[in-house]
This record gives C-alpha cells, structure tokens and sequence, in this order.
C-alpha cells in the first residue's frame, strides 16, 4: 500500500538500535528521505549507514548528544541544510537505568530529564521553522507511567510529562495543521532482550507474552507501522491523542 510517503523529509532522534532503527528503515523503504542521530559509535552505526545505502532517497546517520542544547540546534540546522524542511518528527530517543529511588543519585535524574523531556522540547522548537501544514510529530512515550514501575521513577517521570506537552502542542499548533501525537509502548523485543542472560530472556518472554492479549512481544517493526500511519494523511484528523501499541497488555 503507497502511503504517500514519497520524498517526505524525517528527522527521527536514536535510530541506530532498537524501535529507533526500525522507525528509520520502515520510513526509508516508504520513500522517505531521513535523518537519524546516535550518541556513541558503534558497529548499530556501521550497519545502519550500510542499510541505508542500500536504499533508495537521501539519508544521514548524524552523531549528535541530545543532552546539549548546541548539539540539538545542530541537528536540526543540518536537517534545514539538507532538506529545507520537515514532514516528520519522531522524538524517540530517550535513556533508561534500574536505580532503587532512595539511592537515585542527582546526575542521573537530571541526564533522564534532559534526554527524555528536555531534549524533546528543544527538538521540537527547533524544528517549527522547518514544519509547515500536514507536518506529524510523534513522540515515543511507555505503558509503565499507568502502573508505575519501581526502580524507574526517573523514566517515568519523563514519559508521564509529554502527556501533558503533547496535548499542549497539539492544541497551540492545530490552526497551523502540524499534528502532534504519541505512540504509548508496551514490552518490544530489541537488542537489550537479545543481550540478557538466555535464563533470564526466556523468563522475561514468558511472562510479558502472557500479558498481552496476541501472546507475544511488539517489535521494531510494530512500533514502525504506527509511525508510518501517523506520518501518513490517513490519520490527517489524528492529533492530540495517546495511540496504545501494546499488544493489548494488562
């Protein structure tokens, strides 16, 4: 199916792994024309620049630290460099770490925030000049912030916040026909469950699966297809809204 993303410019934010990578070759593959950033180097970094060699449009794998407001206003600038505009932003970088609360040391809190929210913020205002009518900006936040998940009270805190800045933006930026909304994710097969110990990923399959109504963990391409439908005008009169891409967990 041509969802009409042909020649549509992207800016996608962690691409290199995981959801991100699967949100960057899905839109490659539809014609769209990407930009994706990392931290660290990497072999994810190699193999993605490969990837997309190998397919068609005009893409960039960017090295950028989104916790530095310079390196973001940079990103952004080569976007406008190399495009001239944006259609589609997909916010999806963020960080995560297991720390018990009353031991969460004040750099971690503060490196989640500004990676996890404050970084969104500053990408996306950046990015307004380079937006016009029909632009999508879809931000990646979790299922946890409905149960709370202990040992994460600093990744919560984040994803709980762009709720609230997703509904806001939405609602000043509507006249102006930019559409923003968010993808709410429940358990994804990526690297990190690739990489856990064999006894401990089988157990985390086991029972994630069985708390999904399909029985089964999302993948990269799950979350991809949700993106493609909101970067797409099939979901034209979409914005505002906080879209489940959970398997159906409770």
């Amino acid at each position: 199916m041509d969802l009409g993303l042909k020649d549509k410019k992207a800016l996608v934010t962690g691409g290199t792994r995981g959801v991100g990578r699967g949100i960057v070759l899905a839109l490659a593959a539809a014609g769209a024309d990407v930009i994706t950033c990392y931290r660290q180097d990497g072999e994810n970094v190699g193999s993605l620049e490969r990837d997309l060699k190998e397919t068609a449009g005009r893409h960039a794998v960017l090295r950028a630290d989104l916790t530095d407001p310079a390196q973001i206003a940079g990103l952004v600038e080569e976007c406008r460099t190399r495009f001239g505009r944006l259609d589609l932003v997909v916010n999806n970088a963020a960080v995560i770490k297991h720390v018990p609360y009353g031991q969460l040391p004040l750099e971690e809190w503060q490196r989640t925030i500004d990676t996890n929210l404050t970084a969104v913020h500053l990408v996306v205002q950046h990015a307004l000049p380079l937006l016009g009518e029909g632009a999508s900006v879809v931000g990646i936040s979790s299922k946890s912030i409905e149960v709370g998940i202990p040992l994460r009270a600093q990744y919560t805190a984040t994803k709980a916040a762009l709720h609230g800045l997703n509904r806001t933006l939405a609602r000043e930026f509507g006249s102006k026909g930019i559409r923003f909304n968010l993808l709410s994710l429940g358990m994804i097969h990526t690297e990190a469950v690739d990489e856990m110990p064999a006894g401990q990923r089988e157990q985390m399959l086991a029972k994630y699966s069985g708390m999904t109504s399909l029985g089964r963990l999302g993948t990269p391409s799950d979350v991809a297809g949700a993106v493609l439908w909101l970067a797409s005008d099939l979901s034209r009169y979409v914005t505002g809204a906080v879209i489940p891409v959970d398997g159906g967990i409770s």
